[in-house]
């Protein structure tokens, strides 16, 4: 059961093997014991508490009656020990009431419950940011009255950024707050497609709200940002009055059911009054700070989704029989075999289990470049760490959640009739995984911002340094006993990467701008492709020599006769079948997206409106 979530024995490869932990004193009491056990309290409450919700979510889902929001039942019981278990503020400090503990092992721990249920964790999601919101902006009575019941659980929190007509042009927000006498606001609008925006699991709900103070500039540059609790709060932190945010609509949506995605008027039953987070005109900046927040965490999960996918597929694919082998031939007396022996099966779990694998990897890297960045004295590292982080983000949102949705429909193919019906969770996984490629900006916008703005942050030695990272485990490899093949391959690949990140930078700041942004969401794909082949060569690195050493060579027939018997062997054999796959198979597709970016076809530009058909 619990196996149906996530592959443990991958899950400590990489946070053990791989990628490993930061060592710091801040991290000194976590070693490999107090990491191990997290992860299996973490495996626990999921299995145990959170996926027992999953259903509940979709088909009872959240009801609206007189402006407040019922979740189920069951999401009560395991919002309580989520909270009393202290994981919402498990990677905070332990000032605010956090547990210190490093974030590469706060990213396995999510990865399980998040997999239990997408829709449930949003709740953890939207909280852990707006009070990390409050934390980096807020004054000393916000912190004070907010900061440490939220990261308790107690109140919730949200991000009100989505208007009607504004949509993805935050700037065009029509939200406006006017000064009153006592330095509080009031606030007038309108807010739409806030996740959590209205619940019943916490006591009250903190919404950061975009606004527009009278007489600001028009656009961005006139934003402010501002906390508007759904009760007011006194001075000494009771519960007042109704601060009159009113949910006037749930959305029906194709998936996530349990999670209450709504619309929020602001002031219309009466005064709503916010106070300024942060300064004046500065709303976008920071709430910048909440979004490549959010941004990471959807990353986090379209990946537990689609690993939660791979997961149940696999084991449907080992018991389900259907079928002969397809070498049995004529043979009237062969039996029906389990459908991971057809081929055809094979290789859809293989692309399941690549990719699952790759954004594990991604993920977990991406976790410890905060580490670092949260604990080096080495200012230069901070630095070019921080600036990774910024290219990655694009990949961990739009790549990760790209594929987790393409996992998930073979996940579907996997099971055949059953993935398509509501009896097994393959349809529901894939439902729920389809809003992450929309939230938090499209992945077509982090197209636009890995092209527009990471390709070119800090005159490109940013992108240069994440180059580095990956020309570092190319010639590790180099070295290395059955990867020097893949080596060589992901070294031509990655030569090749270059000429085209050089090429269409220069093209997205030249007059052939729009026919670079036309090509954007494909270059995101190659990057996405050469950092997931990154990661495979990387685990390789690792698994061949452990392999060898296990099965005494990497002879195929001394592999297969030791992985047969042997857990360990049989793993890191599939760590060196999936670099394979991967930089054999699915990588050699960049190529052709390669020659066609820079190739440079104008067709995107050239298309009239009316050529694209009658209305």
């Amino acid at each position: 059961m619990a196996q149906a979530i996530s592959d443990r024995r991958d899950v400590d490869f990489v946070l053990h093997e791989q990628i490993g932990t930061v060592d710091h004193e801040l991290f000194e009491e976590f070693n490999k014991k107090t990491i191990d056990l997290i992860v299996s309290e973490a495996r626990t409450l999921a299995i145990k508490e959170i996926l027992p919700t999953f259903k509940d979510g979709d088909e009872i889902g959240c009801t609206l009656e007189n402006g407040k929001v019922t979740t189920p039942a069951s999401f009560k019981r395991a919002w309580k020990l989520f909270c009393e278990g202290e994981w919402l503020a498990m990677c905070d400090d332990p000032d605010v009431g956090g547990q210190g503990m490093p974030r590469t092992v706060g990213c396995a721990a999510l990865e399980y419950m998040v997999g239990a249920n997408s829709a449930f964790m949003l709740y953890y999601g939207m909280t852990h940011g707006a009070a990390k919101l409050v934390e980096a902006f807020g004054d000393e009575t916000q912190k004070k009255l907010y900061m440490k019941k939220m990261f308790a659980g107690q109140w919730g929190g949200t991000m009100l950024l989505t208007e009607p007509e504004a949509g993805s042009d935050v700037g065009a927000l029509t939200t406006t707050a006017t000064r009153n006498d006592d330095g509080t606001y009031t606030i007038q609008g309108t807010k739409i497609f806030i996740s959590a925006g209205e619940h019943d699991l916490c006591d009250n709900i903190i919404h950061p709200v975009l606004a527009r103070i009278e007489g600001a500039p028009a656009g961005t540059r006139g934003i402010s940002l501002f906390l508007v609790p759904k009760y007011l709060v006194n001075e000494d932190g009771s519960l007042g009055e109704f601060n009159n945010v009113v949910c006037t609509g749930l959305e029906e949506k194709m998936g996530i059911h349990g999670n209450a995605t709504c619309t929020l008027a602001l002031g219309d039953k009466g005064a709503c009054i916010g106070t300024l987070l942060g300064e004046e005109n500065k709303g976008m900046p920071e709430m910048f700070k909440m979004m490549n927040e959010s941004r990471a965490f959807v990353g986090m999960q379209g990946f537990a989704v689609a690993s939660a996918a791979y997961m149940n597929a696999l084991d449907y694919a080992r018991t389900r029989v259907q079928g002969r082998h397809l070498t049995a031939g004529k043979d009237a007396t062969a039996k029906n075999v389990t459908i991971i022996n057809h081929p055809d099966v094979k290789r859809q779990l293989l692309n399941m289990k690549v990719y699952t694998e790759g954004m594990r990897s991604l993920h977990y890297y991406y976790a410890k470049c905060e580490d670092i960045v949260h604990t080096t004295d080495d200012e230069t590292l901070k630095a070019d760490t921080a600036a990774l982080i910024e290219v990655l983000t694009p990949i961990v949102k739009g790549y990760i959640t790209d594929k987790a949705l393409e996992v998930c429909s073979h996940g579907v193919q996997v099971y055949g009739g059953y993935g398509y019906c509501k009896e097994f969770p393959a349809e529901q996984l894939m439902r729920d995984s389809r809003i992450f490629m929309i939230y938090e900006g499209t992945n077509g916008i982090q197209a636009m911002d890995l092209l527009g703005r990471k390709l070119s942050m800090n005159k490109g030695q940013s992108f240069a340094y994440f180059l580095d990272q990956i020309k570092k485990t190319i010639d590790e490899a180099k070295g290395i006993e059955g990867v020097t093949v893949l080596a060589e391959k992901m070294e031509f690949a990655l030569s090749r990467f270059e000429i085209l990140a050089g090429e269409l930078g220069a093209r997205s700041r030249s007059e052939k701008a729009l026919n670079a942004y036309a090509f954007a969401h494909p270059f995101l794909e190659i990057t996405g492709d050469i950092s997931f082949a990154w990661m495979h060569l990387w685990r390789a690195c690792i698994a061949a020599p452990k392999l060898a050493k296990k099965a005494g060579s990497l002879d195929p027939e001394a592999v297969a006769a030791k992985a047969g018997k042997n857990k360990d062997a049989a793993f890191y054999a599939g760590q060196i079948a999936s670099a394979r796959f991967f930089i054999n198979t699915l990588l050699p597709g960049s190529y052709g997206k390669m020659d066609a970016i820079l190739e440079g076809d104008t067709c995107v530009e050239d298309i009239l409106d009316v050529s694209f058909g009658s209305k």
